[in-house]
């Protein structure tokens, strides 16, 4: 008896090997370049999008950061964090991603 060792062929396309491939590098370059820097005395902050203007307030302040300035962006702050442990309290608020104000300057100006 003579076995059937044919190869399956994928159906995955060859073309998003080299998409997948530039999202990722995107992505890369993109958090590399945001990211803030150490000991930085002002720092741009991303709530969640679907919050409100009001609750990303509410939620810098609870974090004891002074907000320095809107965006473009309602969920993106400029904030100046508490000397000590404001980024963890802002974290612990909602905060997904603190970046590099400078940045996102021209990007997202109001």
């Amino acid at each position: 008896m003579a076995r059937d060792e044919s190869i399956a062929e994928s159906r995955w396309p060859v073309w998003l090997n080299p998409i997948g491939l530039l999202l990722v590098s995107f992505v890369a370059v993109a958090a590399l370049s945001l990211k803030a820097r150490p000991g930085a005395e002002v720092v741009a902050v991303a709530f969640p999008p679907w919050w409100s203007q009001q609750r990303t307030f509410l939620a810098a302040a609870a974090a004891d950061a002074a907000i320095v300035r809107q965006t473009a962006v309602l969920s993106i702050l400029v904030v100046r964090p508490a000397d000590e442990g404001g980024l963890t309290r802002l974290r612990e608020a909602g905060v997904w991603l603190v970046m590099d104000p400078q940045a996102i300057a021209t990007c997202f100006a109001k």
